[in-house]
């Protein structure tokens, strides 16, 4: 199940946007590559937990590695992995630029392949502040008459279901567009 919260967009730079809800995912916890070892390895595979860790930690390295050599790489239904360089700013003329002047660092980029680059993945979406507001009311007894679940509003499928409310959420980029969740710096 996918969770999202709603935020409103603050940020000056984006007239068009200021003032607009907009619905931003929300990650439950993270897991590291030990715990994905673990929950592979519970996939009826006949790799140990070990072998599984080795193998994600090479694959890593190696996309790194690739990366920095400027080589893309593709792992199907999943992203497609490749640098990007961040600038500090432009300068006026080729002859003006320096690295070390005009480049701030290198990321990581990541484009989803498959399904998750279709945008369209058959995943039931629901509010968090609603699925939170569930598990404190019991269904047609906290709200008689109704009958109906607080947050079933959700939509299998679509992605696309903004709900309702005015739960801006926690999060600190508040609309921004300089920063990404793809990005890594190295």
């Amino acid at each position: 199940m996918l969770l999202y919260t709603l935020k409103e967009n603050k940020n000056e730079k984006l007239p068009d946007a200021k003032g607009l809800w907009y619905a931003y995912a929300i990650t439950t916890q993270m897991m590291g590559v030990d715990g994905l070892a673990a929950h592979m390895s519970g996939h009826n595979t006949p790799f140990s937990k070990g072998a599984i860790k080795g193998m994600i930690t090479d694959m890593a390295f190696c996309i790194k590695e690739l990366c920095l050599q400027g080589i893309s790489v593709k792992i199907d239904d999943l992203a497609i992995f490749s640098i990007g360089i961040k600038n500090k700013m432009g300068a006026k003329s080729e002859k003006e630029f320096s690295i070390a002047k005009n480049i701030e660092g290198y990321k990581l980029r990541s484009r989803g392949t498959g399904e998750l680059a279709a945008g369209n993945l058959d995943v039931e979406v629901k509010k968090v502040s609603s699925l939170l507001a569930s598990e404190m009311q019991v269904p047609g007894v906290d709200d008689p008459g109704s009958g109906k679940d607080p947050g079933s509003e959700s939509t299998p499928g679509s992605g696309s279901n903004p709900g309702s409310g005015s739960n801006p959420g926690s999060s600190t980029d508040e609309g921004k567009t300089d920063q990404g969740g793809d990005n890594v710096n190295f």
